[in-house]
């Protein structure tokens, strides 16, 4: 017999960024339901990564003993005030993915989580009255006023390559390399799941290519962690050092199934005057990542996608732009800030989901965004300032997308509130929704301008020296405060860059704190809190 539950929260998706919303909805003593389609928390990864090994960072010895930056080298665990964290499941760097499911199982556990297993959402709708209506395989409905998707990139991407549906998948591929034993392989992609099925064929089989579009992009240079990681790059050494594997740049035109059960691939090469060839393969294996499925939503509540239909199309606030109330978390949100911060990754994502939380309580429950209240001068705001960018795990995760913000009413306080996505704090202040607002300042770590357009090993590129004051044209890592009218524009009247530094302590009184006490002191009035115009350091185009 079917049931009917009826909750104000429905998080869809038992993974970690679902685990996370389901949190903070317990914290804040919120109605809510997490429906998870398997019978454990974070199924994902029984599968995923195919070869076992995750490469996200897990650094047990940090030689630091407060928790917050501990959470700057620990990619894996979730934020909660009492634990547990994934480092205490695993030594290794890159650890093996079974401890992500134990991690995650052990987390709902512990955290007193409200979950429903083995429940797989078929169909969401949302009738006259306004709620949402889940309906599960079994024919349970779920009522929601709001729903909270955290199903992750569930669909491979498939590309429109002619013949594609010959080629094997990531997803379903074998994994031994006996399999591949001297046969001419070809994987097409260029992810760090193309080359980590390439490097583990590196050993049997005979060739291997592997290929795409566009210039191969490392995630040492451009510091999004989704490009080429050097943990996966061991196969640039066989192709640049001759050993018969190659790196194709160029678009794959149509795969064609020969009668002998062999392959040939039509590529057209961007380096070589668009030069087509047709290369025999053994095997062509599909490595091209995955996509959102919002199959599940009916036409009166589906969700607009973007990224050649990859992701939902959000606002600021994790919202969809097309339905009300439908809300999203974790790896499907990266189209906010689509190969330029990580929230497509745990360690971006679970700041994402906290900031969420957040916009959640004072959208449907009246709750302020937490603050400090501070004396609108410049030691205050600049103590403040230093202090927090010296410690913040969150600013350093989600880099140059979530910042603090310091605000000035108009009756000449100054409040700072921690961890605002950068573009919502724009649209929210313009709204009045962070009361009577004379300006603001958001401070963020950002890397330079053009910084993935130089290589950091280079050492004929000058770095900016370390007791310079300016900082503007630093490239590494480093504090970034702007002032800002409530104007919406989200354009800054004035910005200062806070010099980079190798151990990343931005706290130095001559080259750290007295220039920002400097920048800060002319905009902030005492007698008015109006902030005044100028810059030290021209606002950036």
């Amino acid at each position: 017999m079917s049931a009917l539950t009826q909750v104000d929260y429905l998080v869809i998706g038992g993974g970690p960024a679902g685990l996370q919303a389901g949190y903070f909805l317990e914290k804040n003593g919120r109605d809510y339901l997490i429906v998870e389609r398997s019978n454990t928390p974070g199924s994902f990864f029984t599968r995923f990564p195919r070869h076992r090994t995750l490469i996200s960072s897990n650094k047990v010895h940090t030689g630091w003993s407060d928790p917050e930056m501990r959470l700057r080298v620990d990619w894996n665990s979730l934020l909660s005030d009492d634990g547990p964290l994934f480092t205490a499941y695993s030594p290794r760097y890159f650890p093996p993915a079974d401890d992500m499911v134990r991690y995650l199982a052990d987390f709902a556990r512990t955290q007193g989580l409200r979950i429903r297993l083995d429940t797989r959402v078929t169909r969401v709708t949302r009738p006259a009255d306004g709620l949402f209506t889940a309906t599960d395989q079994n024919g349970n409905v779920i009522r929601a006023r709001r729903i909270i998707v955290a199903t992750g990139v569930s669909r491979p991407y498939v590309p429109a390559i002619e013949g594609v549906e010959e080629a094997e998948r990531y997803d379903t591929v074998t994994v031994d390399p006996a399999d591949f034993t001297d046969q001419r392989v070809l994987v097409i992609g260029r992810g760090n799941s193309a080359f980590e099925t390439a490097d583990n064929l590196i050993e049997t089989a005979a060739v291997i290519h592997v290929a795409g579009p566009g210039s191969l992009k490392l995630a040492w240079r451009t510091h999004f962690v989704g490009h080429l990681r050097a943990v996966n790059n061991n196969f640039l050494d066989t192709y640049q050092l001759k050993s018969q594997n190659a790196v194709l740049d160029g678009d794959i035109l149509r795969i064609a199934r020969q009668p002998d059960g062999t392959y040939l691939v039509s590529v057209r090469f961007a380096r070589v005057e668009e030069v087509v060839k047709d290369i025999p393969y053994d095997r062509v294996i599909l490595a091209t990542g995955f996509r959102f499925d919002a199959s599940i939503f009916d036409e009166d509540c589906r969700p607009d996608l973007v990224i050649k239909d990859r992701f939902p199309q959000l606002t600021s606030a994790w919202e969809s732009v097309n339905v009300p109330d439908l809300y999203f978390a974790g790896t499907i949100t990266q189209s906010l800030d689509f190969k330029k911060s990580t929230s497509g990754f745990i360690h971006g994502f679970r700041y994402g989901v906290k900031a969420l939380s957040r916009i959640l309580e004072r959208r449907y429950h009246d709750r302020d965004w937490p603050h400090t209240d501070l004396p609108a001068t410049a030691d205050a705001v600049g103590d403040a300032i230093v202090a927090r960018v010296n410690r913040t795990s969150a600013l350093w995760q989600l880099f140059g997308f979530l910042g603090d913000a310091v605000l000035l009413g108009t009756d000449g306080g100054a409040r700072y509130c921690e961890e605002v996505p950068v573009a919502h704090l724009h649209e929210a202040a313009a709204r009045g929704e962070f009361g009577d607002l004379a300006g603001y300042f958001a401070v963020t770590l950002e890397y330079g301008a053009d910084h993935d357009q130089v290589d950091p090993f280079d050492v004929t590129v000058t770095r900016t020296p370390q007791r310079d004051t300016g900082g503007l044209d630093a490239r590494y890592l480093h504090p970034v405060v702007r002032q800002f009218l409530p104007d919406g524009t989200g354009k800054p009247v004035a910005e200062h860059h806070l010099t980079e530094n190798l151990e990343n302590e931005w706290a130095d009184p001559d080259v750290h704190v007295g220039p920002l006490a400097s920048f800060l002191a002319p905009r902030l009035s005492a007698a008015d809190g109006l902030p005044v115009g100028g810059a030290s350091a021209a606002p950036r185009p």
